[in-house]
């Protein structure tokens, strides 16, 4: 089993993720409601944020990434004992960040921020190697998500919550590029393809004027947020939401409802257009900051996350893209998990049971794929061939 798990980077990863995706909820849900003293040594509400994004969604963004840069470039997998130490840099980290209470702080941001660096490392040097430019400023994103890294563990160490705050927003921000940019890349042509398959005449839009006014958008949102002018931002959210939700309308999602392994990606990239709309009212105070970080973080990542590794893992072991029996309940449960927070946020349940309700959601999502998919990730391919 370790040497299938160490075989391809999206089984390593994508286990780590749904079983990580359980703990740090359970343990923050602990902390809120149970009385969990958890050793942080700084601001709870930050360290969440943090494992969300830096712990939970970089090793997902790791797994697909550095499984697709296979197909982009033709180069051979990570695997066996370097795919190993990255994937114990991710554990170090984590493991630092957990008992950050009893350890210097700089010692906890050194071994945090190993895991990213080594990240971006093995993508550049994969795509330089092969003359793959398309693909670099992706590998751009995952050196600025160090960059945010860092921010937080400066905001940590000082006390200063700018820091925390502005580490925080930067690492929102490329999330939402990250998605724009894989979500433009694999939903219509999965979509297209599959409708082609079936012999329906229903064609999916792409424009490319559009895909470039989406990224352009989303991405000066960024600096936008630095420069602290919040009618630029919110004017900003609005238009990237605008254009995000046309850009999703032309891939037509309501024709594939019934494959559930497409309709979840159109589902995840619609709470992206619903995070940057609630982004813009946000600007102006007309809803709370919760409510959009949440749409962004448990509708749009979470959501996507799920699709994409249900998908990912039957493809690559060589199995049929045949969503396996009872796995639906995964997408209903996080897809309860997202409404739920966000209607807590802006106040549509009592906080307690809307972020209860939403927390085993979330748990029964992400624990219900590890018990589903850890025979799919740590076997063989069916069809015998190698990773």
């Amino acid at each position: 089993m370790t040497n299938t798990l160490l075989a391809y980077p999206f089984r390593l990863f994508f286990l780590l993720v749904g079983l990580y995706g359980v703990a740090v909820v359970l343990a923050w849900m602990g902390f809120l409601f149970g009385g969990l003293a958890l050793p942080l040594g700084w601001s709870p509400l930050h360290w969440h944020s943090h494992e969300m994004l830096f712990g939970f969604t970089a090793a997902a963004i790791a797994g697909f990434i550095l499984t697709a840069v296979c197909n982009w470039t033709g180069a051979p997998p990570l695997q066996g004992r370097k795919l190993l130490l990255l994937g114990l840099a991710w554990l170090l980290g984590r493991v630092a960040m957990w008992l950050a209470g009893y350890l210097p702080l700089w010692l906890v941001a050194l071994l945090d921020m190993l895991f990213l660096l080594c990240f971006a490392a093995v993508l550049l040097r994969t795509l330089t190697r092969h003359g793959n430019r398309r693909n670099l400023p992706l590998a751009g994103m995952i050196l600025l998500l160090a960059v945010a890294n860092l921010l937080m563990h400066i905001g940590f160490i000082t006390g200063g919550t700018e820091w925390l705050a502005q580490g925080q927003a930067l690492a929102m921000g490329l999330v939402a590029l990250i998605i724009l940019v894989i979500g433009g890349r694999i939903i219509p042509l999965f979509s297209a393809n599959w409708l082609r398959n079936r012999g329906s005449p229903v064609v999916v839009t792409v424009l490319p004027v559009l895909d470039r006014a989406c990224l352009l958008a989303t991405a000066l949102l960024i600096p936008a947020e630095w420069l602290g002018q919040a009618w630029l931002t919110g004017v900003l959210a609005l238009a990237a939401a605008l254009l995000n939700a046309w850009r999703v309308w032309g891939w037509k999602g309501w024709y594939t409802w019934r494959e559930p392994l497409l309709w979840v990606l159109h589902l995840g990239y619609a709470w992206l257009v619903i995070a940057l709309f609630l982004k813009g009212l946000n600007a102006f105070a007309w809803v709370s900051p919760a409510s959009w970080q949440h749409a962004l973080g448990t509708g749009a990542m979470g959501t996507l996350i799920l699709g994409v590794m249900t998908r990912v893992a039957l493809g690559h072991t060589g199995r049929p893209l045949q969503l396996p029996a009872y796995a639906w309940l995964i997408y209903g449960a996080i897809s309860l998990a997202a409404v739920c927070r966000v209607g807590a946020a802006l106040g549509w349940f009592d906080y307690r049971l809307g972020v209860m309700l939403a927390a085993t959601g979330w748990c029964f999502a992400f624990g219900l794929f590890a018990v589903m998919y850890w025979p799919i990730l740590s076997r063989p391919r069916l069809d015998g061939r190698p990773g």
